[in-house]
């Protein structure tokens, strides 16, 4: 094998965490054959789906047998432990607010070598999901109504149903279901819980900062739902179809359609149950397939997006489709739907891995 399987974790130690030892000088590989330095874990609420999909990526580079691959796990690092980190590339494989969302690329620009993904500016802004939907609703693409939720505020700022997101998380994390007043009821109560710390004290900002927005399709939006977060046990059927499309260097992959075994595609649905099924390429309404590739194309255009990103969307019953959120880190899990598009358009895994080492050494030579 021609990378190394140390697990090396950079930054706050975990329990049971080694620190690096000595400085290691930056790069040995060659040109034709770079040092690729695979990064996974970080300390966001996504970090064991981190750790699966960096192990996934340094597999498929292993496999694909062109680099030289290190996976190193860290929870968050300095500038200075990265720069010990020896790499020609890096591809950091995390998902969530630091990893994901600006302050780690940040640090991947502030080093200095190619790297994986878009630039801090970007990430930043694709993490923030209000400030994407207003990217998206200057341009023309459809996404619900939505308004930052007031927690001082008990009444529902827009008309049920609704759904609570974090704003700065992905993943469904923190995904409420609002059907009606009980549920909106029943959520708010979760998450004041969350506003208090087990010792009593207010964490300020801390808390997740939440948005409000209004349910595709309505009552009937996602379903058929049985005990997902509004937990009353009550099972909807709906027409709502969950659509997703990624993209790489500017070209979209085919549409994917998720059918999410109990109506809702949340964490668990992600990453550990088998029976959410994936239909690539279903049959779609006339224009809608092509539509929400360009609207992917365009909104990742005007965001600053770079090499790969995910976008989601809900189809209603009138054929029109909702953007949801855009990811600028996909995940690279068994599960992960853009290795799956990919996969489906004759690129598997291991050369879609290689794919993005060369877009991120191009760029960086553009760049110089």
């Amino acid at each position: 094998m021609n990378w190394s399987t140390r697990h090396k974790t950079i930054g706050t130690p975990r329990s049971g965490a080694n620190q690096p030892s000595g400085q290691a000088t930056k790069g040995r590989g060659s040109p034709h054959r770079p040092r690729v330095l695979v990064l996974g874990g970080g300390p966001d609420a996504e970090r064991e789906v981190s750790l699966i999909s960096s192990q996934a990526v340094a597999d498929a580079l292993s496999e694909q047998g062109t680099t030289h691959v290190e996976r190193v796990v860290i929870d968050r690092l300095t500038i200075d432990e990265l720069n010990a980190l020896p790499a020609d590339v890096i591809f950091p494989v995390l998902h969530g607010g630091w990893g994901e969302g600006g302050p780690l690329q940040d640090l991947l620009e502030a080093d200095g070598r190619p790297f994986v993904g878009s630039m801090g500016r970007a990430a930043r802004t694709a993490m923030d999901k209000v400030c994407t939907k207003l990217h998206a609703a200057m341009i023309g693409i459809p996404t619900p109504e939505a308004v930052v939720m007031d927690r001082r505020d008990p009444a529902c700022p827009l008309p049920l149903p609704v759904v609570i997101k974090p704003i700065h998380e992905g993943s469904t994390i923190g995904l409420y279901l609002c059907h009606n007043e009980h549920d909106w009821a029943k959520a708010r109560q979760q998450l004041d819980a969350e506003l208090l710390l087990s010792d009593g004290t207010p964490p300020g900002i801390a808390a997740r900062i939440c948005m409000v927005e209004a349910m595709v399709g309505g009552a009937s939006g996602f379903g058929p739902i049985t005990g997902g977060p509004n937990s009353d046990g009550q099972s909807v059927v709906g027409s709502v179809r969950e659509l997703t499309v990624g993209i790489l260097d500017g070209e979209a992959l085919p549409v994917i359609e998720i059918r999410p075994a109990d109506g809702l595609y949340d964490y668990q649905a992600k990453y550990t149950r088998e029976d959410t099924r994936y239909l690539l390429d279903p049959p779609l309404p006339q224009g809608v397939r092509e539509r929400v590739q360009d609207q992917t194309l365009r909104l990742a255009q005007r965001m600053g997006i770079r090499h790969v990103a995910r976008a989601d969307f809900l189809l209603d019953g009138d054929g029109t489709a909702w953007f949801l959120e855009i990811n600028t880190m996909p995940g690279f899990t068994g599960h992960s739907l853009v290795p799956m598009a990919a996969a489906h358009a004759g690129m598997p895994m291991p050369q879609l891995c290689r794919r993005l080492i060369d877009l991120a050494l191009r760029d960086h030579i553009w760049s110089e």
